[in-house]
């Protein structure tokens, strides 16, 4: 039904013709005054260019721009999870419960997968309460995971 590729076959993507090496100076030579010349083109063709609005040629931004913006609290973007806690029994600290479900292989049915994550809780969740955790710098060995803000308190 369904058939992995193999390593060996041979992809969508044409290749690039291979170049025999050129046996005389003086073609080397040639190629070499072509590729300066090309070069001084480009640099005096770059500031015409660069000065120029990029709203003339249709978009704003391009992918790689968007991707080179940094946030600016300086931290980047950190990954958040929103689990159960299980576990309340230490001091301000919480295990959490993160569930996810995954495509499974070969059946192509969705499977639950739990992981537990230790976690910081200046908050005071309790057993059973939903809570949005973030991840951190090593807090212990085993706690790398803050938490953030408690979604819903567990029902008594």
């Amino acid at each position: 039904m369904f058939r992995r590729k193999k390593k060996d076959e041979p992809t969508d993507q044409p290749t690039a013709p291979e170049v025999a090496p050129e046996s005389t100076e003086a073609a080397g030579a040639e190629t070499t005054r072509a590729e300066a010349s090309d070069a001084e083109a480009a640099v005096t063709e770059t500031p015409a260019a660069m000065s120029e609005p990029t709203e003339a040629a249709g978009s704003t931004e391009t992918a790689a721009d968007k991707a080179a913006v940094k946030p600016k609290s300086g931290r980047g973007n950190r990954v958040q999870k929103i689990g159960i806690v299980m576990s309340d029994k230490m001091q301000k600290t919480v295990i959490v419960r993160v569930d996810r479900t995954v495509l499974h292989q070969r059946y192509r049915r969705y499977v639950r997968r739990t992981s537990k994550f230790m976690a910081h809780d200046d908050l005071g969740s309790t057993t059973g309460d939903r809570v949005r955790i973030v991840e951190t710098r090593p807090l212990s060995a085993k706690k790398r995971w803050r938490v953030v803000e408690i979604v819903q308190k567990a029902a008594k």
